[in-house]
């Protein structure tokens, strides 16, 4: 009599089943700010590429993402937040409180192309907002180019437009931008 042993057998269906993704969001520490910079410098061209001219892009990653102009951002009060899948980090937000009181402004929130459209923006945001809520806040702003297709992920999330705003940052370039908020609290 022979017996034959087989995986299944021994393992329950669900042990033989390909690991479900772990998706870790954590606050970013200033040991991270080389990685926040390499996933900018990685996520805008393919982001901002149709939006805005190359020098424009240049001069913004390196006005934004500099590492000194990071660890300005953070020393000020910035959070900025890492979206890991299985312990490679896929995205990154960055958020705080602007005036006036009880207003938060969502500064950065990006995912790497071949993530977009995976649910890791959306688990993003949606830890924004519990962390806001959770400090009290009333409403959540942010800043989007008029011409990012990003507009209408951030309606389907609850956003509204609010205003429209064209800011100078220097060079002769400026942000032609909707400015949107959320409302947290039935506060706003």
């Amino acid at each position: 009599m022979e017996f034959y042993i087989t995986l299944d057998s021994l393992f329950p269906k669900q042990f033989n089943e390909q690991p479900t993704n772990m998706i870790i969001i954590r606050d970013a520490i200033t040991d991270d700010i080389p990685l926040i910079r390499r996933l900018a410098l990685d996520i805008w061209p393919d982001a901002y590429q149709e939006i805005i001219p190359k020098e424009q892009l240049d001069y913004m990653l390196d006005l934004i993402y500099s590492t000194n102009a990071l660890d300005h951002q953070m020393r000020m009060g910035q959070r900025f937040l890492l979206i890991e899948e299985n312990g490679t980090p896929k995205g990154f937000a960055g958020f705080g409180e602007v005036d006036p009181p009880g207003t938060y402004k969502l500064h950065k929130l990006y995912v790497l192309p071949a993530k977009q459209g995976s649910g890791l923006g959306r688990q993003l945001i949606t830890h924004v907002m519990n962390l806001v809520q959770a400090l009290e806040g009333k409403a959540l702003v942010l800043n989007v180019n008029r011409h990012n297709k990003a507009k209408s992920f951030y309606e389907k999330m609850g956003f509204r437009v609010v205003r429209e705003e064209d800011i100078d940052i220097g060079r002769g370039y400026y942000m032609n931008d909707y400015v949107m908020q959320y409302a947290l609290n039935d506060q706003a």
